[in-house]
């Protein structure tokens, strides 16, 4: 079951607007943020807080970039309970629990308060100067119109973030969520679980890139990450680092480049 329509993640409010023309009542409607607990072999792992569709592909996306599942063979069943904001994966894996007390930290994530990433990932994720896709100033600029007008959920309560995955020419998956790094997750665990190549993409977002959404993206295999809004210096330098081009402030016909502006030519 994928409970994937507008109207399932919105609710109806009346509201007051005050203007310069004065006070009127009127109908409006707000994002629901929605708790979704993540079950592994019966143990509960987390609960992330989420707009309520595509969860079977969060909860995948979340444990692996957390990386507590590295290939799809180690999931051996997955079950979605929309009705009570659960998933249930069962898995070959033994000790995922007990990994989720050594390295919890809070971190400035939206949508979630918390992250299981250790200051050794940047060393972990994988050196991606290898990764030699290139795009156009032209084709970001138009990339990130095309995912704007996909952002039906934003313009009608301006409450979620948006994330797309991008062949250069095209918008491949696009997700929206509360939060930035859900709305990643949902791309991410789409992905492991049809095995859809990632070497040759992009990704955009429209929150800003800190650094446990870059290292997400570069387990990803992704190269490039494109934001409507700015890096962390933190970001900056891991991007560095691990040979990620960052683009940032993608607005009207401008951008930043941050790190290896060689991927962006033309």
């Amino acid at each position: 079951m994928d409970n994937s329509s507008i109207d399932s993640r919105v609710k109806p409010l009346a509201i007051i607007r005050v203007t310069d023309a004065g006070w009127e009542e009127r109908d409006d409607v707000l994002v629901k943020e929605w708790p979704l607990t993540i079950y592994v072999n019966g143990q509960e792992i987390v609960t992330l807080l989420t707009s309520p569709e595509h969860i079977e592909d969060l909860a995948v996306g979340f444990l692996s970039a957390e990386g507590f599942i590295q290939d799809p063979g180690q999931i051996t069943d997955l079950r979605g309970d929309y009705s009570k904001g659960q998933v249930f994966v069962e898995s070959t894996l033994s000790s995922i629990a007990e990994k989720t007390f050594m390295k919890r930290y809070i971190t400035t994530g939206c949508g979630k308060g918390t992250t299981f990433y250790d200051v050794t990932d940047a060393r972990m994720s994988r050196n991606l100067e290898e990764n030699k896709l290139k795009v156009s100033p032209s084709q970001i600029l138009r990339l990130m119109r095309d995912m704007q007008g996909m952002s039906q959920l934003y313009q009608q309560t301006g409450g979620v973030h948006s994330a797309a995955l991008c062949d250069g020419e095209k918008v491949v998956i696009y997700r929206e969520d509360i939060g930035r790094h859900n709305a990643t997750d949902k791309i991410m665990g789409k992905c492991f679980r049809e095995g859809i190549s990632l070497k040759d993409k992009l990704l955009l977002t429209s929150g800003r890139i800190s650094s446990e959404i870059l290292l997400k993206v570069a387990k990803m295999g992704i190269a490039i990450i494109v934001s409507r809004s700015a890096p962390t210096d933190l970001a900056v330098r891991l991007g560095q680092e691990l040979g990620m081009t960052i683009v940032g402030f993608v607005r009207g016909q401008r951008m930043n480049l941050y790190s290896h502006p060689w991927r962006v030519a033309g």
